[in-house]
């Protein structure tokens, strides 16, 4: 059922399409190091074998869940007796090996022993050492659409004569949704729905064997693809932070539903949720803060999955929240300058004074107590050290309440320019 040449490939089009570099170089029997990067059951290690029945190369097939470095030198033994034509290794879920083991077969790509094709389910950025990134080429693989998991099984019952043509295209559709673009799992369903229908039928499956009854069997209980510590948490959360940032709460809802079904603890949603209130709503509705925490606290009380019901509110009353980073660019520039200018003195005039020395050395003299001013402001007096001057961080934006900030800020502001010019 594997495919034994580039047309029979299903998917990967933006990879293996009629013009696409890595076409050419395959067809040009042209050999360099690569990584394959993609979901499981999307064929990685069928392209592997593709490029190198195509380079006529020896194929050393490995798996980083049970090889060592001890594989890796066989393998290079292996290759160095077969010097009249090229070897290729291939390391699946290279992911799996650590960064000592990784660069056990670097000097052996280096100097050409080997071309290294590995494949991996996680991020090469974080999986994968540099110097074996830099010695190959990573190619991005996707997920199949229903479509094509539908010929891929096709295929895989063609296979079988007395198969063929055998089961109805809408049972096909119904195993390939539940596949979720994984080959593997596609051709595993459909085998465990002809297993049923043959032993159904006293061991020998007719045309119809497979009913309605048996795909929804074999269908049932489906979860769909997520890993949580792997890029997909990640982009996940990525997503819904930015649909809530981006005020579309049916997309945030979305996002958040998917979280839950492949198994993420609510309660690191609370803790974005939370996050998202501070930083990308802030004081243009800071009530958003406090239903965070209080959606939190509900689903604290109540657990799965009456809890995430609370949080589900919270998500949709923050998406439509009026939004503000203002705070965040403040905050972020103000850390800033406390790298930028080191440890300067506080004023004297904001200084303490509990001691009779320290009122002696001047701590606290000329401090005006607010309170005692028009309005419960000091006009002209600076609170940042000397050597800054002032500064200004927070700008307020012209959405929800930060309207009334702005305003009241540009009024403080002016009344300190007015003052400062006044000064002798």
């Amino acid at each position: 059922m594997r495919p034994a040449s580039l047309a029979d490939v299903v998917g990967q089009a933006h990879l293996l399409g009629e013009n696409q570099p890595l076409t050419q170089l395959i067809l040009a029997k042209t050999l360099h190091s690569a990584i394959l990067w993609g979901p499981p059951g999307t064929g990685k290690t069928t392209l592997a074998r593709l490029i190198a029945t195509n380079a006529d190369a020896d194929f050393i097939a490995l798996s980083a869940v049970m090889a060592g470095v001890k594989d890796i030198r066989a393998a290079v033994a292996g290759a160095n007796r077969a010097l009249d034509r090229p070897t290729i290794l291939f390391l699946d879920e290279v992911h799996r090996f650590n960064k000592a083991q990784q660069d056990a077969f670097l000097p052996y790509v280096e100097d050409g022993t080997l071309t290294f094709i590995g494949a991996t389910t996680e991020n090469p950025s974080f999986a994968l050492n540099n110097a074996l990134l830099s010695r190959a080429r990573v190619y991005v693989l996707k997920s199949l659409m229903p479509d094509e998991l539908v010929q891929v099984m096709r295929r895989a019952l063609s296979c079988e004569r007395t198969l063929e043509g055998r089961v109805d295209d809408e049972f096909l559709h119904q195993m390939a949704e539940a596949a979720d673009g994984d080959a593997r799992r596609a051709l595993n369903l459909l085998e465990l729905a002809l297993g049923l229908a043959q032993s159904r039928s006293g061991g020998a499956a007719g045309p119809g064997g497979i009913d309605a009854a048996i795909v929804a069997e074999v269908t049932s209980g489906r979860m769909r693809r997520f890993d949580r510590q792997g890029d997909m948490f990640y982009e996940h959360i990525s997503a819904l932070h930015k649909a809530v940032r981006g005020s579309d709460p049916d997309a945030a809802l979305y996002w958040f539903a998917r979280m839950l079904d492949g198994g993420c603890d609510p309660q690191y949603v609370a803790r974005r949720i939370l996050r998202m209130a501070s930083e990308d709503i802030g004081n243009a509705d800071p009530r958003t803060l406090r239903i965070a925490l209080d959606a939190w606290e509900t689903y604290e009380r109540l657990g799965s999955p009456e809890g995430e019901l609370a949080l589900a509110q919270a998500i949709v009353f923050l998406a439509c929240a009026a939004k503000s980073n203002a705070v965040y660019r403040a905050y972020n520039d103000a850390v800033a300058d406390v790298g930028k200018y080191g440890t300067l003195e506080v004023p004297q005039h904001l200084r303490n004074a509990p001691t009779r020395l320290m009122k002696e050395l001047g701590y606290g003299k000329g401090y005006r107590y607010a309170h005692n001013e028009a309005d419960a402001f000091a006009a002209g007096v600076t609170y940042f050290p000397d050597a800054m001057g002032q500064r200004r961080y927070y700008e307020p934006v012209e959405r929800g309440l930060e309207i009334r900030i702005a305003a009241k800020l540009r009024e403080l502001r002016a009344r300190n320019r007015d003052a400062s010019k006044g000064d002798p």
